[in-house]
């Protein structure tokens, strides 16, 4: 594979494409590579960047560095990106060329070409549209657009809301005047969720998710941080951020029969992810937001007020840190849970993986993470069996 031979058992491979079908990557592009950096986040774009060796020599150096004219290496282009442990694949993007540059350098040697990039929501945020979607709730018009996306290997993953209203045509319809990606984002902070495009489980394959995080399942591979050999986490930060957590107060004006409720959620209704939560110990004592609205039923109302409680409460505690993926052998993947050890009893645990940023270089794999927990001892006071590897 060139440069990214076996580190310790593991790879990286690349996939390229004009349109859906991506295939391997040219040698050329693979004994190229300086570097290459993912980005994948629940609260922010997910993105990526290949640094390419194109350096001008030789006789044909006078036409430039040799990816500029390939369009497999232009805007528009698709690209997979898998890391391999062992025989397992573990694809930790897959997106679309947004940007490139070209850095000559000053040297036969020292030009550089980078590849910038999106991940696949960036095909669903290109096109405004206007749309009613009539009868339909919103699982299932997140269904029906994922739907649409079929071509890119894209199938839809989509969790039900724990509050549903659905829409009564004599009532109103539901119109979409933006992009996909921007509705389906609208339809998801109704009710706490988050939307993005999980990569795998194999190559070339998607899953666009509309849900709850983290994704149900058992945690993933513990890190373990201060533990002399088995220590693979280095660079640990913990915060525990005491203003985080915020109770929510609506008053709202109900559209159909005119009368106004007034509602409070002190508390968050999801599954603790330690022993002690901060909005079950600070019930009372924590800053209260308010909302005062109408035109929205009271069960849409509700929803809002439980997602905007549910969401500060799982920020309390972050970790942030680096895992030598060698040492990890695995790939720390987001959106899920991991577990820490090593860090002490209060910050033990289970913790949701809110971002990772995976740097491959020749001869190194290293992620930087952030995760995050509602509070303080964790659940149970031993490491839990991990996830199932395929």
């Amino acid at each position: 594979m060139g440069a990214f031979g076996n580190l310790l058992g593991i790879r990286c491979s690349v996939q390229l494409g004009r349109g859906p079908v991506v295939m391997p990557a040219p040698p050329l592009l693979m004994e190229s590579v300086l570097e290459i950096e993912v980005r994948q986040a629940t609260e922010r774009d997910s993105g990526f960047k290949i640094v390419l060796s194109a350096g001008r020599e030789g006789p044909l150096g006078m036409f430039g560095p040799p990816f500029a004219g390939d369009e497999r290496f232009q805007r528009g282009a698709r690209v997979v990106i898998t890391v391999w442990t062992g025989v397992k694949p573990t694809p930790i993007f897959d997106g679309i060329v947004t940007k490139s540059q070209y850095i000559p350098g000053t040297g036969a040697h020292q030009g550089r070409y980078v590849m910038l990039g999106r991940d696949l929501t960036h095909v669903m945020n290109q096109e405004q549209k206007r749309e009613a979607h009539p009868a339909q709730d919103e699982a299932t018009v997140a269904r029906k657009i994922a739907a649409t996306y079929a071509s890119y290997g894209m199938v839809p993953d989509v969790k039900q809301p724990k509050v549903i209203d659905p829409p009564i045509p004599l009532d109103r319809t539901p119109t979409q005047t933006c992009t996909d990606l921007s509705y389906l984002r609208m339809l998801a902070r109704r009710h706490g969720f988050k939307v993005f495009v999980d990569p795998g489980p194999l190559p070339g394959a998607s899953k666009l998710y509309f849900g709850p995080v983290p994704l149900p399942g058992m945690p993933q591979k513990a890190m373990s941080v201060n533990l002399g050999p088995m220590s693979d986490a280095y660079d640990v930060k913990v915060e525990h951020d005491g203003e985080s957590f915020a109770a929510a107060r609506g008053r709202v004006q109900d559209r159909a029969t005119g009368q106004t409720t007034e509602l409070e959620i002190p508390t968050a209704a999801k599954v603790p992810q330690s022993l002690m939560p901060d909005h079950v110990t600070q019930i009372g004592q924590g800053k209260t937001t308010e909302t005062t609205t109408s035109g929205f039923s009271l069960a849409r109302m509700m929803a809002e007020l439980m997602a905007r409680v549910e969401d500060s409460a799982s920020k309390v505690l972050k970790v942030t840190g680096t895992v030598d993926n060698a040492r990890y052998n695995d790939v720390l993947k987001p959106y899920r849970s991991v577990q820490m050890r090593g860090l002490g009893t209060p910050y033990n645990g289970t913790y949701q993986v809110a971002e990772v940023r995976h740097r491959l270089k020749p001869g190194s794999y290293s992620q930087t993470f952030e995760l995050h927990r509602d509070g303080l001892f964790p659940l149970v006071p031993v490491i839990t069996p991990e996830e199932a590897q395929p």
